[in-house]
């Protein structure tokens, strides 16, 4: 996401058809040289909790995961 510009779209797919799967890696991976950060949007359906899971490769990413979102790192030291 990028502030002011709310989501934007990168890629998407069926991780199940291959080269759909393939473009998605090749994305995911993109994205991380680039120096973003990883998540997985996940919630607790007893509690309706939402909360993240950082990922730092594509094979983390759960199969029924609807998104992956990006994000920058914090600047500063």
């Amino acid at each position: 996401m990028k502030p002011g510009f709310g989501e934007v779209l990168l890629a998407e797919g069926d991780p199940r058809v291959r080269e759909e799967e393939q473009r998605l890696v090749e994305e995911f991976r993109r994205q991380l040289d680039e120096g973003m950060w990883a998540a997985v949007p996940t919630s607790d359906p007893a509690t309706g909790r939402r909360e993240a899971l950082m990922v730092h490769d594509y094979t983390e990413v759960p199969l029924d995961a609807e998104r992956v979102i990006f994000f920058p790192r914090a600047a500063g030291g």
